[in-house]
């Protein structure tokens, strides 16, 4: 009978996904000082609308995430970096 075989085929390959571990690119590269005053480096901690990306997505740990945000704010306060945008990258 087909319906009693214990071997399950599929069509595709199950894909198992593998995680690659996050870390703080400012510990691992020894960054202490954020400028703000330097906006393409800014600007890989933001989305497409302007917005700042999370951790969670980022990596980046508490402590450098507030300076980010803060680098980030003082830059759009001067006009080196747009606070909303249709395509920034």
């Amino acid at each position: 009978m087909a319906g009693n075989n214990p071997e399950i085929r599929y069509l595709t390959p199950v894909s198992v996904e593998v995680k690659k571990k996050k870390y703080c690119r400012f510990k691992k590269s020894g960054i202490k000082y954020i400028d703000y005053k330097d906006p393409e480096f800014l600007k890989k901690f933001l989305n497409e609308q302007g917005k700042i990306l999370p951790r969670r997505i980022t990596g980046t740990s508490l402590k450098f995430q507030h300076r980010v945000s803060q680098a980030v704010k003082r830059a759009r306060h001067l006009a080196l970096l747009p606070y909303v945008t249709d395509l920034m990258k």
